[in-house]
């Protein structure tokens, strides 16, 4: 299905770009299957074993519960807890030995095959790859996704773990740690320094840590992404009553304005378009939703609180996008257009949050997918060659400039006579970003004139 979607894309360059992203399985634990296949039934206070002894995995009974992690024994003690079926099972510890668990259930509740196990308050060593990732990855690799969505990500180590096994051919490739447990909370700022952005992932989250702490953990996450201008993605649940209902709870929508509020770069839809009944009602609603919560931020405030928690010097790349962003509110640009071959330029405006469009022109194709990433970005693929003269440089530069004023007209993006804020380099290639212009767009040349 990656590879049909992967080429639909590449035969459409005309179309707006579009990512693909592989999700990895991450360091699962599972319980084993039950005897026959049948679920059973237990009450609270129910006590039985838990075993890491791989004779029994095909053979689980209401006395014995195979679970797949070897080291399970050695890293609970008493009172620990487990929760098992995304926590709708929940047991507590009350012995260990070598290779056994003695619990007892909290519950009532049933017995099935496959399960999730979750340790919450509790570290766990499984290696950041099983070789099912590793195949997953190369997958990847091989068919060109544009990004990778790590699951339970818990150190940094983790993260270039990831990257190495990616490799020379998928380094451009980006990495987005998805944050859910204990112990991706605890090493959270050693993650953000390796990753791409991150993911706050608050199914199995909300599991890990007690449920009324997600809010909290949400927008310290997201809060720490804005500030290293790396993005943020919410997700889980976000209209989870439209798997099966046309509109969704109060509650719900209130939670995807919050998410945007809080600073979220992306908002995520799951089983509501997965396996939903309104999979275009959905993604219909939490686009209105955005876009109104959006009209509340009070961007030049926030402008200047980012600003002022940078720290400085700042690099060149970024000092520019911070005068274009100050440029564009003064203004009151209808949009900056930056001309970028890695998306960096693009990443380092949107962390300052402008309140106008970042339309980010590229002949890069995957970057032009992955900008989509960082709030506020429009990609536009630039399909015309690089000129081969040093001094046709600037021609070219705004010709790039007038492609996407074109495009951005078209899309009802952009006016006529408004003005626009164009960043670029003085010369080809990454890390050359030096130079801002104000324009003014002028539709009925479909061009440009220096503002005054």
């Amino acid at each position: 299905m990656t590879v049909l979607k992967s080429e639909a894309v590449k035969r459409n360059p005309e179309g707006r770009p579009l990512a693909i992203a592989l999700d990895t399985k991450g360091p699962e634990i599972r319980t084993g299957n039950m005897k026959d296949g049948a679920d059973v039934k237990i009450s609270a206070g129910h006590r039985m074993t838990f075993t890491t002894d791989p004779k029994e995995k095909n053979n689980c009974t209401a006395q014995q519960l195979y679970i797949d992690y070897s080291r399970l024994p050695k890293v609970l003690s008493k009172d620990s807890l487990i929760y098992i079926d995304d926590g709708i099972q929940s047991f507590r510890v009350l012995s260990t030995t070598d290779t056994t668990v003695e619990v007892e259930a909290l519950n009532d509740g049933a017995l099935s095959s496959k399960k999730g196990v979750n340790l919450p308050g509790t570290d766990v060593d499984l290696p950041a790859l099983s070789q099912k990732d590793k195949d997953d990855l190369k997958f990847g690799v091989r068919n060109g996704v544009d990004m990778i969505f790590a699951s339970f990500i818990r150190r940094g180590q983790d993260v270039r773990d990831i990257r190495e096994w990616l490799g020379e051919e998928g380094k451009a490739i980006k990495i987005i740690s998805k944050i859910e447990n204990q112990q991706g909370m605890a090493n959270f700022d050693e993650i953000l320094r390796e990753t791409d952005g991150v993911m706050v992932a608050r199914g199995d989250l909300g599991i890990e840590i007690p449920a009324a702490q997600v809010f909290m953990a949400q927008k310290m996450m997201i809060a720490k992404c804005n500030l290293a201008g790396k993005p943020c993605i919410c997700a889980t649940q976000m209209l989870e009553s439209m798997t099966y209902n046309p509109r969704p709870t109060r509650a719900e929508i209130s939670d995807v304005a919050n998410a945007i509020l809080d600073g979220a770069d992306c908002v995520m839809l799951s089983g509501e378009t997965a396996k939903g009944s309104y999979p275009i009602r959905a993604v219909e609603t939490m686009a209105e939703t955005c876009y109104l919560a959006e009209q509340t931020i009070a961007y030049a405030p926030l402008f200047n609180e980012i600003r002022s928690l940078t720290p400085r010097p700042t690099p060149t790349t970024e000092t520019v996008g911070i005068s274009a962003v100050a440029a564009a509110l003064e203004q009151d640009a209808g949009a900056i257009i930056v001309m970028s071959t890695s998306g960096n330029t693009s990443r380092l405006i949107s962390k300052y949050r402008p309140a106008c469009p970042i339309i980010t022109i590229t002949r890069n194709a995957q970057t032009a997918r992955q900008i989509h990433l960082h709030r506020g970005c429009y990609p536009f693929f630039y399909p015309e060659p690089r000129p081969q003269r040093a001094e046709d440089w600037q021609k070219d530069v705004d010709n790039r400039i007038q492609f996407a004023i074109k495009k951005a007209l078209e899309l009802n993006i952009l006016k006529d006579g408004v003005p626009v804020i164009a960043v670029q380099g003085w010369r080809s290639g990454s890390n050359m970003t030096n130079t801002m212009r104000i324009l003014t767009v002028d539709a009925n040349a479909v061009g440009l004139v220096e503002k005054s």
